[in-house]
């Protein structure tokens, strides 16, 4: 027979004290009446259970509304709402080149920011971790919060990370993240760390902030130098038996695909290639001396009706279709979202390849670009660092003041 749960006071006391917060959390200021509406509970509960909380730190009490003259007459209603300020969370995106720190207040408003190169592509853990630190330490400064203030830090690696943060680094450009920097955080600044695949964060900062809000079923396609997905089904953020879900190394044997190579990569790639050709093309020109073409240049050739330009930009969206296309096949999701810093100058090629489709699935998903631009990763890990942060909202510690 299954062993019974006997609920205890102090277990009472906790589911209470959760679904309060929760309630709060998801509001504005809110009434003890509407809490024990929301809730079941009966007044004396809910009022206890909102001392608790703040004297937890987590919610505070209003002034009474009659010194403004809401209320006429009788005793006028308390109200509480969380308190965003009593902590924050950090998005942390980790790049080869570069690494991007966001602060949030415990409502996912962006407080804080800041960025740092790293000086080379292949640097020692060591280096890597110091930069990432420096960073975030620069974030909370230009925030105003304390290091100590922070309640949970997500970070997002180009890298498969498991449902237990573990990172796959089974090929050499994943071995790039496995620096051990979860560890490293948390005896420098004692901040509880989670590790996420960076696409995945993607598809949760678009989920929330984004073009797929509200939509259970989708595709986030990051698409600049390789493409990269992170899929959410039936709501929920799929990884796969060792994080790998979304890696899309099988474009090597996709037919007119050939590689993960991203459009970023693949309209530099084209035009250096058009270039090298001897191509009459205003891109000759449009670069300036001793620098490289780029995808940008591209596209705002394109956009000036540059022919060279044009074809690439048609052949960018086919490969995009075709890569859609292996989606569409596999998950079937409603809509596919292209993220990343490539996401605003690849609006243009979604109409051509949603046309270029339904040559390729019978079950073509709609084609949005995020709206999210090069902060989607980071909007992703706050939001990651949020759900830790509700889901242990009542075993952290706050330090006020």
């Amino acid at each position: 027979m299954p062993e019974t749960i006997t609920a205890t006071p102090q277990m009472l006391r906790r589911v209470n004290a959760a679904t309060v917060l929760e309630t709060i959390r998801s509001s504005n200021a809110v009434t003890v009446t509407e809490l024990m509406d929301a809730t079941g509970l009966t007044r004396a509960t809910t009022i206890a259970v909102c001392e608790d909380l703040m004297a937890r730190g987590w919610i505070r009490e209003l002034e009474n509304q009659r010194d403004f003259g809401t209320y006429q007459k009788g005793r006028p209603a308390r109200r509480f709402e969380l308190d965003e300020s009593v902590g924050c969370v950090l998005g942390i995106d980790v790049g080869v080149l570069k690494t991007t720190v966001v602060v949030a207040d415990l409502r996912g408003k962006t407080t804080g920011r800041a960025s740092k190169p790293f000086r080379a592509r292949a640097i020692q853990a060591p280096e890597r971790i110091r930069v990432i630190s420096e960073t975030a330490l620069l974030a909370l400064e230009a925030a105003g919060v304390a290091p100590d203030k922070v309640l949970a830090v997500s970070v997002g690696l180009a890298a498969p990370v498991d449902r237990a943060g573990n990172i796959l680094d089974s090929q050499p450009f994943w071995r790039l993240f496995d620096v051990g920097l979860k560890t490293a955080l948390h005896d420098l600044h004692g901040w509880a760390v989670l590790l996420e695949n960076d696409a995945n964060l993607a598809a949760l900062g678009e989920c929330w902030k984004g073009a797929g809000n509200g939509v259970q079923d989708l595709a986030v396609l990051l698409a600049g130098e390789r493409f990269g997905a992170g899929l959410v089904e039936a709501g929920r953020l799929l990884h796969g038996s060792r994080g790998a879900a979304g890696e899309m190394a099988y474009l090597d044997m996709v037919e007119g695909v050939g590689s993960p190579e991203g459009l970023a990569a693949l309209a530099r790639l084209w035009a250096e290639e058009a270039l090298a050709e001897g191509a009459k093309t205003a891109l000759r020109t449009a670069v300036p001396v001793r620098s490289e073409v780029t995808a940008q240049h591209v596209f705002k050739a394109a956009a000036d009706g540059d022919a060279v330009a044009l074809d690439i930009l048609d052949r960018l969206s086919d490969r995009l279709a075709r890569v859609v296309s292996t989606l569409a096949i596999m998950l079937n999701p409603e809509l596919v979202v292209i993220g990343g810093a490539v996401a605003e100058s690849a609006s243009v090629l979604l109409e051509p390849a949603a046309r270029k489709l339904a040559a390729y699935t019978a079950t073509p998903p709609r084609l949005a670009a995020s709206p999210l631009g090069d902060a989607i990763v980071g909007i992703g890990a706050v939001r990651h660092a949020l759900d830790y942060v509700e889901k242990h909202s009542l075993d952290l510690q706050l330090r006020r003041g």
